[in-house]
C-alpha cells in the first residue's frame, strides 16, 4: 500500500501565506489538500497530512512515515495581478521526484488548461530538499491574480483530483 504526506502549504490563523482580495493561500490548500486525503484513501492508500508553520516539524513528520510520495501544496503570488500559471517543482537529483511533478503537472494542465509553467528545480526549498522519497511542491496558481483566485477557490475538488489522478500516475 503507498504511503503519501501531504502538506497543504502554510497554517491558518498562524501563517496565512500568500493572501488574494477575499482569501487565504492556507485556507484554499487546506480544503484542497481534504479532498486529496479522501481521494486516496478512497483508492486505499495510506494517507498523512501535515499543515503546520515549522518546516522543520513537516520534514520530521514526513520522514517518519516514509513517505512514497510526499507533496506539498501551494498558491503563487507574484506581485503583478497578472501572473498567470501553474507550476510544479521537484528536487533535482531525483529523477522518481521528476517524474512525480512530470505527473502532477501533465493532469492539472491537461485537466484545467491553466498556463503551463512546468517543472522546475525546487532544491532550495526546505520541504523538497530535507523530505526523503520523491517531493513535489506544487503551485496551484497565482492569488494574487484576480481571475486565478476565482478559479482557485471555484475549484477546490475538481483540483484535487486532477492531483489524486496526477500521483496515481506515477505510482
Amino acid at each position: 500500500m503507498p504511503r503519501i504526506v501531504i502538506n497543504p502549504g502554510h497554517c491558518p490563523g498562524i501563517d496565512p501565506g500568500a493572501c488574494g482580495e477575499y482569501s487565504t493561500e492556507a485556507d484554499i490548500v487546506r480544503k484542497v489538500g481534504e479532498v486529496l486525503q479522501k481521494d486516496l484513501e478512497a483508492i486505499e492508500y495510506e494517507v498523512f497530512v501535515i499543515q503546520d508553520d515549522s518546516l522543520q516539524a513537516i520534514c520530521d513528520f514526513a520522514n517518519s512515515h516514509e513517505p512514497d510520495v510526499f507533496i506539498s501544496i501551494h498558491c503563487n503570488a507574484a506581485a503583478s495581478p497578472e501572473a498567470v500559471g501553474t507550476e510544479t517543482f521537484h528536487f533535482v537529483p531525483s529523477e522518481e521526484g521528476e517524474k512525480l511533478a512530470e505527473c502532477v503537472q501533465n493532469q492539472f494542465i491537461n485537466t484545467f488548461g491553466t498556463v503551463d509553467r512546468g517543472t522546475k528545480d525546487g532544491s532550495r526549498l526546505y520541504v523538497i530538499r530535507n523530505t526523503d522519497g520523491p517531493s513535489i511542491l506544487v503551485e496551484l496558481g497565482f492569488i494574487s491574480n484576480p481571475d486565478e483566485e476565482n478559479f482557485l477557490n471555484e475549484n477546490i475538488e475538481e483540483m484535487a483530483h486532477a492531483l489524486a489522478r496526477g500521483i496515481t500516475d506515477y505510482l
